[in-house]
């Protein structure tokens, strides 16, 4: 038993029904005359045999899922893997006129994915039932291949399938026209010759004329230009000259011209969260890896904010498979984030290029791609630096061609706006948003390419000098730190942060803040490391701020939060949630009483951790215990509530040894040391990142981290 057997069946009857009920209306053809010498159970057995080997073929060469350039060492049955398609009505999708409004329509969607949100999603295979011709555009490694087999399963599962038309599917990838003397008809009759079909030309004819072939045409958009119009030509005339067969065809959206008015454009939606998880989900079902939870520990790392990036790529299914072959191998993702996206970027330039044979264009037969790639970082550089995520086509064009007439290697002779075409058609890297209006097809490529640049060039100063508080080069420091190579690493790239951040340091106020600091917390009996101390230490100064401003105490608290990321230990021994909590709390009470627990639970939090060398946490909470007779209601003036709630101030302020005047920060120094706690956050996950760095030289880093240096 294969588990062919119902399918085999419904497509034996099918077959040979269709050749009785032609041979009736044709006698005297080629069928009538094959019908007259094996009549009976012998057309039968030849039939059945037929759809058996027909099935089989297509199982086994259409039903399973392996893509080399993603690191997939064996084959998935395409049944397994297969996450339902959704697709976007083309004609719905929006316009927008200038580069301008793209720009703005992603700055209020406030996240990293340059596709637009629809409401108009629907299910894929529920539009192929709806529709007998459906023309399915999206760019490379989004899945429409892959759509176009799965459909042609359901079909042949017949009633156990999702495909409801009676149809015999054939699935021609448009690729095979190598000349114009080859014709779809003499394609369809060999898919059916191969496996045995009796009369293989009059019996694809039989099944056209009476429309009972669902033909799955796959990539247009790979077929030789010298025949590109032979191909068009020959799709047409036989959509008109059988009609009520069904038909899907597929193409990258960059390369479709149109010319086929009686099909439905529809687009292929970029994978959502809840595709992505099923994606991970079907991917690690095997029996040890649903004991090892490994679907969800994967699904649950790629949520982190960490990875941000890298949950973008997983929005294109070629790359999210490249993501879940990386995770399967070490149970986690790489921390140079570099190394992954790099790789990411390699599956779209090398790899899936060479899978899809597209070194034929003369393009890539002259323009390497390591010279691709430096073109690429430096229109990826230009457009990040000045805040473009999108250009016109006018200026990527001759961009193109300065880079070519630069390079004394590059060929000098290629048209800017073909190499433009060729590298959206045929790797997706650029993709046309609007009318003449691109963008990179991930802001992770952007920045990744930026990033590589920036490392080429020796751009590390500038970098940091113009952009360390700019959370919109986050990534971008990310990368450079795992692109640097080298016996000193990321050494340069460590100090110069640590140096800029220091700049902020810049007040009488702020540098008494970070010496008191020190000397509080140096010496301590905790096991934390003095920087995660220092930390904490400011973060409880800012905390007991009187004056503190909500909005102000919001922003702080998020940049003081990722103080946490200075120490592993610290995180785990001191509930920063907490603080984040007490400092909205704190800011909250000017304007009523505070419970008193709030302070108790703190100094107990403290006293535990034992942070802080001469702090006495005892006396402090007597002192507090002595106060709360005296707490006020509500009922009472708000000065006398503001006065009580000085007096828990100042037996803070007293006991940890703190003048009440440092902490009364303006403004602008609020923001100075917003700045500076995320140069000194920014630099310690560079550090996570890189691929080298001096031991010597972080130990130097460490032991200076929130420290006031003169000079």
């Amino acid at each position: 038993m294969t588990g062919l057997e119902p399918w085999i069946a419904g497509l034996a009857g099918l077959a040979l029904d269709t050749v009785k009920e032609t041979a009736k209306e044709e006698s005297g053809g080629t069928l009538t005359r094959w019908l007259n010498t094996d009549l009976g159970k012998t057309a039968e057995q030849i039939f059945y045999r037929a759809s058996g080997q027909y099935a089989a073929n297509y199982r086994e060469r259409h039903g399973k899922l392996k893509v080399a350039c993603v690191r997939m060492d064996e084959p998935i049955e395409l049944d397994q893997i297969y996450t339902a398609v959704q697709l976007l009505d083309r004609s719905v999708l929006p316009y927008y006129e200038s580069i301008d409004g793209l720009q703005d329509l992603y700055r209020q969607q406030n996240n990293r994915s340059f596709g637009i949100n629809q409401k108009t999603r629907q299910d894929g295979i529920a539009i192929a039932n709806r529709e007998s011709y459906l023309l399915v555009l999206g760019g490379p490694g989004v899945g429409k291949s892959t759509f176009l087999r799965k459909v042609g399963l359901e079909a042949l599962k017949r009633k156990q399938g999702s495909y409801q038309p009676q149809c015999i599917p054939v699935f021609i990838a448009l690729q095979r026209f190598r000349s114009s003397d080859i014709t779809l008809e003499q394609l369809i009759a060999k898919e059916f010759e191969t496996c045995g079909f009796p009369e293989p030309v009059a019996f694809a004819r039989a099944m056209l004329k009476k429309g009972k072939l669902l033909l799955l045409l796959d990539g247009l958009d790979e077929v030789p230009k010298s025949v590109e119009d032979h191909v068009i030509t020959q799709i047409q005339d036989l959509v008109d000259r059988y009609s009520t067969n069904r038909f899907i065809a597929s193409c990258r959206v960059a390369a479709y011209k149109g010319g086929f008015p009686r099909f439905k454009d529809v687009a292929m939606a970029p994978f959502d969260d809840e595709q992505i998880e099923q994606f991970i989900h079907k991917r690690f079902q095997s029996e040890k890896d649903r004991e090892a939870q490994t679907a969800e520990n994967c699904w649950s790392l790629l949520k982190q904010s960490e990875y941000k990036a890298a949950k973008e790529l997983a929005q294109t299914p070629l790359l999210l498979t490249l993501l879940c072959e990386v995770y399967d191998k070490s149970l986690h993702f790489p921390k140079n984030r570099s190394a992954l996206y790099g790789e990411a970027l390699d599956v779209l330039l090398k790899e899936w290029a060479a899978e899809k044979r597209i070194q034929r264009d003369p393009i890539y037969q002259e323009l390497s791609i390591e010279l691709e790639r430096e073109l690429l970082a430096d229109i990826a550089f230009d457009s990040f630096k000045n805040n473009q995520l999108f250009f016109a086509k006018r200026d990527i064009t001759s961009r193109i061609k300065a880079f070519l007439v630069s390079n004394l290697n590059a060929p000098k002779h290629l048209d800017g706006e073909q190499v433009l075409e060729a590298i959206e058609v045929q790797q997706g890297i650029l993709v046309e948003r609007a009318r003449d209006a691109y963008s990179f097809s991930h802001l992770t490529f952007q920045e990744y390419l930026t990033a590589q640049y920036i490392v080429d060039n020796q751009q590390i100063a500038w970098l940091v000098e113009h952009h360390l508080t700019d959370e919109r080069w986050k990534e971008v420091f990310l990368l450079v730190a795992g692109l640097i190579t080298g016996r000193k690493g990321a050494d340069e790239l460590l100090l110069a942060v640590e140096h800029q951040a220091q700049t902020f340091i810049n007040t009488p106020k702020l540098k008494a803040l970070l010496t008191w600091a020190e000397v509080a917390t140096t010496g301590s009996e905790g096991e934390q490391q003095p920087a995660a101390k220092r930390a904490a230490a400011i973060f409880l100064s800012r905390s007991l701020d009187r004056s503190l401003d909500l909005d102000l105490s919001r922003s702080l608290s998020r940049s003081l939060s990722r103080s946490r990321s200075l120490d592993l230990d610290l995180d785990r021994s001191l509930d920063l949630d907490f603080y984040l909590d007490l400092s909205l709390s704190l800011s909250r009470s000017r304007s009523r009483s505070l419970s008193l627990d709030l302070y108790f639970y703190l100094s107990r939090s403290l006293d535990k951790i034992k942070i802080f060398k001469a702090v006495q946490f005892g006396v402090l909470r007597q002192q507090l215990e002595a106060l709360r007779d005296q707490i006020p209601n509500d009922d009472q003036p708000i000065e006398v509530r503001r006065a009580f709630v000085e007096q828990i101030y100042q037996c803070w302020w007293d006991a940890l040894g703190l003048e009440a005047e440092v902490t009364k920060l303006s403004d602008d120094e609020v923001k100075a040391l917003e700045q500076y706690l995320y140069g000194n956050w920014l630099m310690v996950q560079c550090k996570e990142a890189a691929v080298r760095v001096s031991p010597d030289v972080w130990e130097g880093i460490e032991g200076r981290m929130l420290t006031v240096q003169e000079g």
